[in-house]
This record gives structure tokens, C-alpha cells and sequence, in this order.
């Protein structure tokens, strides 16, 4: 039992690994549309590229979207609403009445007004805007009991008013007739009975709605669909539609969907598959880092999961999804080359179930590639406005240069999904605060971090500067010429920058025992040993490591204090403890490691050690310079320092020319012109 869990704690990274393929195949495929890929692919207004389609099935011809909402319209436009009465109306009147006639002393007439507001009442008082226009009848709720009646019947108190004057004209005193008339108490006491019930109504609507048939026609089995080479006009697109349609629907069943399932795991598993492989191959330090491949997976799962999502509401909305956000922030944290290699794969397998699957992919991909073109230093808040500008003109390029192949005008062109693309580049402008969250989330480090990391008002910095001032000064002139190095280079010049502000935070424990930061002539490394001296500068890479996981610092610019002296020997002292004794183990004299790993952790070395070794030149010349570094550098790579860095002998020697310039600035030297 005890070797199995030995061997599970030995390989736990590779299970993990295994876990997370397994994971991200069984979370896209379970939000995948259900039901099955209908194998033709076709456009309206472009041939029929495959062979003559015979009706494989029986099916039913749908009705298109436009047909659909045309009937819907007509029906709420022709649907009757439906009252219920109120039964307090026409008393209420009635006791309003009375009261105003005694005050009036007109009661000798109340039999008659009372009768007419009765009759009134008995047809019914609505309001003229709960009865649509058009509509000949509506429905009187009383109870349970509905009952028709014409609206002709019904008055409203519009009508009402003239209804009633007309007829006490004939019945009433001319005196009661006046005051009635005069006093505006005719109008005044008219209110409907019959009071608009909007929930049966619009259940009424619903039902009526949902009773409509989906169907325009049938097709037998063996009918002719379309022949090879025939244009996909309007009828034939619609046959052909309501085919993928019948298709997608019904071959979902217990009997297939096994078979259906199988094959999106397999298509799916093969592309999450590259994505493994490339990682492996081309970024193995992201490989074995757990941490850093689930943070790209979960973002290609989460661009996967919310277009089936917008695919299984609405399709319409498809291209609302920001797509481009996921390129966007892989470069931001890693590079432009897996960003795009991570999106294409990721639109390869959205490839799979949205509509219109050429156009998508083409559309996103192009997408993709501006994004990785533009976007540069997105901690410039200028810089993210204009790529987003880009990318949605290149979808709204893309989108109506296929529209006009598709129907040969843009006449006709649907302007609402220029919003979408509109939409999609402000959800787009959000990447910026969720940058921030993954930081937090996943300890990754963007540009705009570094930006904040590299101000030297920073509180650990300015501890810096007061504990070991001379290391702080050392730090600045080695990131100066880090930076002017990467730069030349191609490298990632604000992180060299930054890891060199921060690579010797550890001289702060011990400042006096480093050259740099003695203010007398007195050195404390004459009282102790040539081991123990080398014992405390070497310490001085684990005690940044310590303050700078302490006042958490990036792990990327962590590394650069564990690698920023490699494998190097403390030489100096390695060479007085030969002086005292010749049986000495260079080991105590090592530092301990890691390797620079990267083009820019090598980078540091080299400015680190020219500029530290620089203070020892008096007087330099130009010629002195050039060999000096030169020497340094040369004994860095005969050490093996740089096997593990991707950087080139090529740019080697393009940074130690920018490091012979930068010294000889520092220096003030110039060229000896012949005379």
C-alpha cells in the first residue's frame, strides 16, 4: 500500500495532467448542443458542391423564422382580449347619483336616471384602449362562464356620455336635464365595468401561438432536393434547412446518441490533444507547471462553454461572444504564438456545432490574428481601444465581403449584426479587470503589473534603497542595460527590467558583506573565513527568494533572483581558501541554482555580472571595455549557463555589443580616431 502511494505522489503531476484532458473533453462535450452534425454543408446563393440530394427521409418543409412571426403577428393583432365584470361599477354610480341629486333637489327624476345608468351598465362600459382596433368581439368572464360579445355592443365612456344624454333628454325635467348637463356630472360618473383581464388574456395568446403549425409542405422519401451544381436559391435552401433541421432532431435517440457522443469525444480529444503536444514541445516550462495549464485550459473550456451556451439560446447572438479576449490574454501572460495556436484550436472545435461553420471560423480566425498583431503594451490604455477598433472591423469586413458572395448585393444586408460585432468589442474592453482577477486567482503577472512593480517608490524597493543603497544603485545601472539588451534582442524588456530592480533584495539581510554597499575601508569579511564569507553571499539568492515570496512578488520574477547567478562560483573567495588550503570542495563555493531558463533570466545574468564587475576598471579604454566583457561572458558560457535559456549565440553577441555601448556611455569613452 505504502509503494502505491509513493508511486501516486511520484507521478501526481502526470495524473494531474490526465485529470485535466479527461475533464476539459467530458466539460465541452456535455455543453454541447445535443443532437446530430448534418454532413452537407451549404450557403444560400452558392452551388450545391456535393452530389444530387434525394431525399434520404420523409420530412416536413418548415416554416422559415419570417413566416413564423408574420402569423404570430397577425394572431396577437386578431386575438379577442378578455373582461371580467365588475360588479361595485354601476351601484357606486348609482349611490353617486343619488347623493347629487337630493343636494340638487331633483330626486322626482331619479327613477328615470337611475334606469338609464342600469340599462347602461347591462351592455357594458370598457376602456377604449383595452379593445385592439380591428377586433369584432371580446370575451365577458363571469365566473367560470365565458361569453361573447360584440364590441359594436359595448360602449365606452366616451360613447357612454352621448349614449346617456340622448337618452334623458326625452325623460327628465329640462331643469334636471340642465344641471346634469351643466354640472358635468354625466361625464364625470362613467366608469367601465368591464375591466381587462391581461393574464387569461395572454395565456389566450400563448395557446393560440403555440397551436400554429411549424410546417409548410412534405417531402416524400426519394424526392429530388437539389441536383450537383444547382444554386441554393430561397426554395431549395429551405428544403434543404428543413432537412438538417429533421436530421439534427431525430437522430438524437438512445440507440445512436452512444455512437454521437463517441464521435465529439474523439474530434474533441484529438484537438485538446495538439494542444498538449505543443505545450510539451514548444513551452515545457508551462507544462510542468500544473498551475499555468489549467489557467489555458479553463479559458479555451470557458470561450467553448459560453458559445454553445448563445449557439443553444439563440445563434443570432453568436458572434457577441469575445473570442478574440481569449488570444488576448494568453499573449498577455505568455506569448503571441500560443495565444493564436491556442484559438485557432479552440475555434476548431467550435467548428463543430455553430451554423454557418466556414464563415465562422475564417471570421474568428482572422480575428485571432489581428489580435496578436495589435495588441502591444496593453498596460497603454490608448492601445486596447484601438486593437478592439481593429478587431471589430475586421469582423464587420469579413462579415459583409461573405454577404455580398452569399446574395450578390448588400441591399438587403441585416444591420443588426454590425451591433453584435459593436457589442463584442466593448464586452472585449473588459479583458483589463479580468486580467487583474486572474492575477489574483492564478499568481500570473501582466504588463501592467510590471508597470506598478517597477516604480522605485515601491515600498520594498525604497527598503531597498535605504537598507543596501549601494545595491539599489547596482540594480538601477543593471536593469538599464538588462533593458537596453532586451530590447535588441526581441526579449520581453519591461519583465528583464523589473526582475532586475528586485534580483538582489537579499543583499538586504547582510548589506555591509557586499562591496557595494561598504562605506568605509573597514570589511567585515577580513574576521571571518573564505567559506563562511562565500556562505553569505551566496545566502543572499535564498534570503531574496524568502523576502520576495514574504512581500508576494510574481513567480516570474522570482526566478530571476534564483537564476540570475546559475551554477557560478563565488570565485574570489574560492580562490583565498586555496591560498590557506589546497583540499578545498568547490561545492561550498557553488551557487546552488537553477539555470537562467529564458531569454530574459539569461539576459540578467550577463548584465548582472558585467555591471558588477565593471567597478573593478580604472580608468577603462574602449579596448579594455570590449574584452572585458567579452571575458565575462565567455566564461559564462563555457560554464554551461545558458543550456537551459532559449537565446542564441546570435543574440549573445547582439547583447554583449549593447553592453560594450552602455559601458562605454557610462564611461564617457570614446573611439581613438586615427590622426
Amino acid at each position: 500500500m505504502k509503494n502505491r502511494f509513493d508511486l501516486v505522489y511520484r507521478h501526481q503531476s502526470t495524473l494531474f495532467k490526465g485529470l485535466l484532458y479527461a475533464a476539459s473533453i467530458a466539460i465541452i462535450v456535455f455543453f454541447f448542443p445535443k443532437g446530430g452534425q448534418f454532413k452537407y454543408e451549404f450557403q444560400q446563393g452558392k452551388p450545391w458542391q456535393h452530389q444530387t440530394l434525394y431525399a434520404p427521409i420523409d420530412f416536413d418543409v418548415l416554416k422559415t423564422q419570417e413566416e413564423r412571426a408574420q402569423e404570430m403577428q397577425m394572431i396577437s393583432a386578431q386575438q379577442p382580449p378578455y373582461f371580467v365584470v365588475d360588479p361595485e361599477a354601476a351601484p357606486l354610480i348609482k349611490s353617486k347619483t343619488l347623493a347629487w341629486l337630493q343636494a340638487e333637489n331633483l330626486l322626482q327624476d331619479s327613477t328615470a336616471v337611475f334606469s338609464t345608468i342600469e340599462e347602461l351598465y347591462e351592455k357594458g362600459v370598457v376602456k377604449l384602449t383595452d379593445v385592439p382596433e380591428g377586433i369584432g368581439f371580446v370575451w365577458i368572464l363571469e365566473g367560470q362562464v365565458a361569453s361573447k360579445k360584440e364590441v359594436d355592443q359595448l360602449f365606452t365612456p366616451q360613447s357612454a356620455v352621448a349614449w346617456i344624454r340622448e337618452h334623458l333628454f326625452s325623460m327628465v325635467s329640462p331643469s334636471t336635464f340642465d344641471a346634469l348637463s351643466r354640472s358635468g356630472m354625466i361625464v364625470d360618473m362613467i366608469q367601465p365595468n368591464y375591466l381587462l383581464d391581461q393574464d387569461i388574456t395572454q395565456k389566450a395568446l400563448d395557446q393560440a401561438i403555440e397551436s400554429l403549425s411549424t410546417t409548410n409542405g412534405f417531402v416524400q422519401k426519394g424526392t429530388l432536393v437539389i441536383a450537383k451544381g444547382e444554386v441554393v436559391d430561397t426554395e431549395s435552401y429551405r428544403l434543404l434547412d428543413s432537412l438538417r433541421q429533421h436530421f439534427s432532431a431525430n437522430i438524437w435517440n438512445q440507440n445512436n446518441a452512444v455512437f454521437i457522443l463517441l464521435g465529439y469525444v474523439l474530434l474533441v480529444a484529438m484537438v485538446l490533444l495538439m494542444m498538449f503536444l505543443f505545450i510539451k514541445k514548444y513551452r515545457p516550462k508551462i507544462y510542468r507547471d500544473n498551475t499555468q495549464l489549467t489557467f489555458i485550459f479553463f479559458n479555451m473550456i470557458a470561450m467553448v462553454v459560453a458559445t454553445s451556451l448563445v449557439v443553444q439560446y439563440n445563434a443570432d447572438y453568436l458572434f457577441v461572444v469575445p473570442l478574440s479576449v481569449l488570444p488576448l490574454i494568453l499573449k498577455t501572460f505568455f506569448d503571441a504564438r500560443l495565444g493564436l495556436f491556442s484559438h485557432v484550436l479552440t475555434v476548431l472545435i467550435l467548428g463543430f456545432v455553430v451554423p454557418n461553420s466556414f464563415e465562422y471560423i475564417f471570421l474568428q480566425i482572422m480575428a485571432g490574428v489581428v489580435t496578436i498583431l495589435s495588441v502591444t503594451a496593453l498596460y497603454k490604455r490608448a492601445n486596447l481601444f484601438i486593437s478592439v477598433g481593429q478587431i471589430t472591423l475586421v469582423y464587420m469586413i469579413g462579415y459583409l465581403s461573405f454577404h455580398m458572395i452569399q446574395e450578390g448585393t448588400w441591399t438587403n444586408i441585416e444591420w443588426i449584426t454590425f451591433g453584435y460585432f459593436a457589442l463584442n468589442g466593448m464586452i472585449t474592453l473588459f479583458v483589463q479587470p479580468l486580467i487583474y482577477a486572474y492575477e489574483k486567482l492564478f499568481g500570473l503577472v501582466s504588463e501592467v503589473s510590471l508597470l506598478e512593480l517597477s516604480d522605485t517608490n515601491s515600498s520594498l524597493l525604497k527598503e531597498l534603497s535605504i537598507k543596501a543603497p549601494g545595491t539599489f544603485h547596482h540594480s538601477l545601472q543593471v536593469a538599464n542595460l538588462a533593458e537596453a539588451a532586451a530590447n535588441e534582442v526581441g526579449a520581453n524588456a519591461m519583465l528583464v527590467r523589473v526582475g532586475a530592480l528586485y534580483h538582489d533584495l537579499g543583499k538586504m539581510n547582510n548589506p555591509s558583506y557586499f562591496t557595494e554597499n561598504q562605506k568605509s575601508s573597514v570589511n567585515p569579511h577580513d574576521e571571518i573565513s573564505a567559506r563562511e564569507s562565500a556562505q553569505i553571499i551566496i545566502e543572499h539568492v535564498t534570503d531574496g527568494i524568502e523576502i520576495a515570496k514574504k512581500n508576494k512578488l510574481p513567480d516570474r520574477l522570482i526566478d530571476f533572483i534564483r537564476t540570475h547567478h546559475g551554477t557560478s562560483q563565488v570565485y574570489y573567495f574560492y580562490k583565498k581558501a586555496l591560498e590557506r588550503d589546497a583540499q578545498v570542495d568547490i561545492k561550498h563555493f557553488t551557487y546552488p541554482g537553477p539555470l537562467p531558463f529564458s531569454k530574459e533570466t539569461a539576459i540578467l545574468m550577463m548584465a548582472d555580472a558585467v555591471e558588477a564587475a565593471s567597478k573593478s576598471l580604472k580608468n577603462p579604454t574602449y579596448e579594455e571595455i570590449d574584452s572585458f566583457v567579452e571575458r565575462i561572458i565567455q566564461t559564462q558560457v563555457e560554464g554551461d549557463q545558458f543550456i537551459n535559456a532559449n537565446i542564441t549565440f546570435k543574440e549573445i553577441i547582439a547583447v554583449k555589443k549593447v553592453l560594450k555601448a552602455k559601458l562605454t556611455n557610462v564611461y564617457h569613452l570614446r573611439v581613438a580616431y586615427p590622426i
